[in-house]
């Protein structure tokens, strides 16, 4: 066997892996005996739906597991090296110089309270304890130049919320690959960005692993994403894998029926032009319109002076309408939900919800009266649900606060809720933290959906949700426009999805909308270049990595 034959040592080794759940006096086991392995300069992806264990499998390989969760039999394996067989410290020593880790959500995983270059050139020096903090500094400038980010001198000393959620990726990503780690683990690494920003950072990741030759294990529910980035598919269910191989063969002839199901569930652009199977609902002057925003505008005041955030935005939603705002991160989308939600007061236009304009609301009975006829659902389910309440209180609290029902009737409706949103009872009693990003989107849902209202503002509802359970709740959502007549405002950047559920699209570019239109028309004849090159963005439409691009 000539030298270029030798098979290299995996940078990665997970054998027969299980990891129970302690929560609310029960047990739940959540991976159950999970085998893979990663070799150097090889992607793979972890895909499968909420609650499957991807994001457990992770967090146990990289010794993250939260306080409620241990791993209870199995072996870790990274550069040959058992971490099972070292003692905590040792471990944790070799996590830290082997395991670069990109987690989910760029929001809450960067601390608040220190500048941006502080904390790279903190990791820095994590991996090389020698190194000067002036040395650090030097190198982190040039760390944020490497992944992006302009005038990186200048803005080492910016904080966090200074940046765009596409740029405080691009931040933890120069933090993942400081210490030029032999694996990165990316939990979700975009499910939170637009289509454009999704591709320049997943580009950045694959040149990254190129240059550094690490091996790279992805998790994801995306799986366009896994089709064009991983070399090799793991699909999981129940915390087992139920079918592993090269991505073009899983994805194109699933031999499992639960790989078939993700694939037929997969929002797609495709098939546009010949028509959607959505039927839009009548829109004629005779219908009172649910929601209307006239001329919005909306300024900011900094210590740069003055942004326009949103301008002369208008719009109208009708009973049973789905209107959808889509653009780039920082195109004022959800600057403009807020303002439908009466959050945000804006600078000049106004909105009006059941024909009474918001601005001319004045007791707390009216604007209570208001506020349940629409309902927000969050883009970040975490960070908008109290961490002290468990869910059956976090559903309760709105039929408390507007007064609806008794105790009886309450905890009634809380549970038909709960199983319209394909939770179990026993949700009820557990806490955010012990529920999965997709868990938790679901209970947020929930949270808007118990009030009954006639408009709901999903603002990127469905992003942290797999293709099953994202089609459950579309077909949720679907079913409650057609019985109760509700009327969506969706603020997203999954076009597959907005492709799917709209009847009226509005793209926004700069606080500007560039283009309107049925949802057909926009998206199988798109006049706009920008619109154009949002289309062009979407996952699937290009060589499936850099990798294969450069080596084609």
């Amino acid at each position: 066997m000539s030298e270029a034959e030798v098979p290299q040592r995996p940078v990665l080794e997970v054998r027969d892996l299980h990891v129970r759940f302690l929560t609310a006096g029960s047990t739940e086991d959540a991976v159950r005996g999970l085998s893979f392995s990663v070799s150097p300069g090889e992607v793979l992806a972890l895909v499968g739906e909420s609650g499957s264990g991807k994001t457990t499998t992770a967090l146990a390989i990289d010794g993250l597991l939260p306080s409620y969760a241990t791993a209870t039999r199995g072996a870790i394996t990274i550069d040959g090296v058992r971490i099972d067989d070292l003692g905590q410290r040792a471990a944790r020593k070799l996590r830290a110089s082997r395991i670069g880790f990109i987690p989910q959500d760029p929001g809450t995983s960067l601390h608040p309270l220190y500048s941006v270059g502080y904390q790279i050139a903190e990791a820095l020096r994590l991996h090389n304890p020698r190194l000067t903090r002036r040395a650090a500094r030097t190198k982190a400038i040039d760390l944020m130049q490497a992944v992006g980010i302009s005038d990186p001198a200048e803005r080492y000393s910016h904080s966090p919320h200074q940046f765009s959620g596409g740029m405080r990726q691009r931040i933890l990503i120069a933090i993942a690959l400081a210490g030029r780690p032999s694996l990165v683990i990316a939990d979700e690494p975009t499910s939170a960005l637009d289509a454009t920003v999704q591709r320049s950072i997943l580009d950045l990741i694959d040149t990254k692993i190129i240059e550094i030759g690490a091996a790279m294990l992805i998790i994801t529910h995306d799986l366009a994403m896994a089709s064009e980035r991983a070399d090799r598919i793991a699909v999981m269910k129940d915390g087992r894998i139920v079918e592993a191989g090269r991505s073009s063969q899983v994805l194109a002839n699933p031999e499992a029926q639960y790989t078939r199901a993700l694939v037929a569930s997969e929002p797609s652009l495709d098939g546009l032009a010949e028509g959607r199977d959505r039927q839009p609902p009548p829109a004629d002057d005779a219908t009172a319109p649910l929601l209307v925003a006239r001329n919005l505008r909306k300024t900011f005041e900094t210590r740069d002076g003055r942004i326009t955030a949103v301008s002369d935005v208008s719009f109208t939603l009708r009973a049973g309408q789905t209107v959808a705002l889509v653009g780039e991160s920082g195109s004022g989308k959800t600057t403009t939900a807020m303002m439908a939600l009466g959050i945000e007061s804006p600078t000049s236009g106004e909105v009006e919800i059941g024909g009474a304009r918001l601005e001319t609301l004045r007791t707390r009975k009216e604007v209570l009266a208001a506020r349940r006829l629409v309902q927000p659902v969050f883009q970040n389910p975490v960070a908008s649900l109290d961490v002290r309440q468990r869910v059956g209180s976090i559903l309760t609290e709105p039929l408390a606060v507007h007064r609806i029902g008794d105790r009886i009737s309450r905890a009634e409706r809380v549970r038909e809720t709960l199983d319209m949103v394909r939770l179990p009872a026993r949700y009820l009693g557990r806490y955010p933290h012990e529920l999965s990003g997709g868990q938790a989107q679901r209970v947020a849902i929930a949270r808007a959906l118990v009030l009954r209202p006639s408009v709901m503002v999903l603002d990127e509802a469905l992003s942290a949700l797999d293709a099953l359970v994202q089609q459950q709740i579309i077909d949720l959502l679907d079913e409650l426009q057609r019985d109760l007549r509700v009327g969506y405002l969706l603020i997203s950047h999954d076009l597959g999805v907005v492709a799917r559920v709209s009847d009226v699209v509005h793209v926004m570019h700069k606080g500007v909308v560039v283009e309107s239109g049925a949802a057909d028309q926009i998206f199988a004849n798109p006049r706009n270049d920008y619109t154009r090159r949002l289309l062009d963005a979407v996952p699937g439409r290009r060589p499936r990595t850099v990798k294969e691009a450069i080596d084609s």
